[in-house]
């Protein structure tokens, strides 16, 4: 399997790269609609052809580059079961398999940060977390019908019970950090480690953040697949 972890600097987005090197069918995950340049001439580069673009969630921060895609490759959009995106061409619920030749993509219900998230195990070695788990954070829960007490069972109840040896590799990071393990989050991310449900709810309610810059123009865009120039 090919594999590539690809970052937006303005909304500090990871986008990831998949691709099976037998047939060259590859997979996006969490596109970003300003980086959809970069994404096409890596996969000219690389000889691939894109079958799918898979988002996490819902975005707030960032405007996703599905809808540019599809119009130019003729992939298929993918989004999370109940998630609130009419355009999409495939909705894939929790457990269910998503398979491209080698690459197994097995979605992970992960609400909390918002209400209809996935992470998604690839190959069952590594974990694509979006928001729900950053490395040593988490994605905040005060928008988007996010709850805290929801994102703290899907941390510990689905995420914290894989192996331990499993890769994370999240949706943000805004330290520089590229990957983690979950043995690794499990011992030491600090909205976690020591904290019972009630006391991480306590925490998250009490953060206090601003709203994210693009959100009112994000949110409704990626309701429609990134489409900005969809009428009703």
């Amino acid at each position: 399997m090919l594999f590539r972890q690809l970052f937006d600097r303005e909304s500090s987005t990871y986008t990831y790269l998949l691709a099976d090197q037998q047939t060259q069918e590859a997979i996006l995950v969490d596109p970003v609609l300003e980086q959809v340049e970069r994404d096409l001439k890596l996969l000219t580069e690389l000889g691939l052809s894109l079958r799918y673009c898979l988002e996490t969630h819902i975005h707030a921060d960032h405007i996703t580059g599905t809808a540019k895609l599809r119009e130019m490759t003729g992939c298929l959009g993918i989004v999370p079961d109940k998630a609130q995106a009419s355009c999409a061409d495939r909705y894939i619920k929790d457990g269910e398999i998503l398979q491209l030749a080698s690459i197994t993509i097995q979605a992970i219900a992960t609400p909390g940060h918002t209400d209809s998230h996935n992470a998604y195990l690839v190959n069952q070695d590594r974990v694509l977390t979006g928001d729900a788990l950053f490395i040593r954070g988490c994605g905040r829960t005060d928008f988007q019908s996010g709850d805290a007490g929801t994102l703290f069972d899907s941390v510990t109840q689905k995420l914290f019970t894989l192996s331990d040896e499993t890769l994370v590799y999240p949706g943000h990071d805004y330290r520089g950090q590229t990957v983690s393990t979950i043995g690794e989050e499990k011992r030491w991310n600090p909205r976690f480690v020591g904290r019972d449900r009630q006391n991480f709810i306590q925490f998250m309610d009490s953060l206090d953040l601003p709203e994210p810059q693009k959100m009112m123009e994000a949110v409704p865009a990626n309701e429609r697949c990134g489409n900005l120039l969809f009428t009703s």
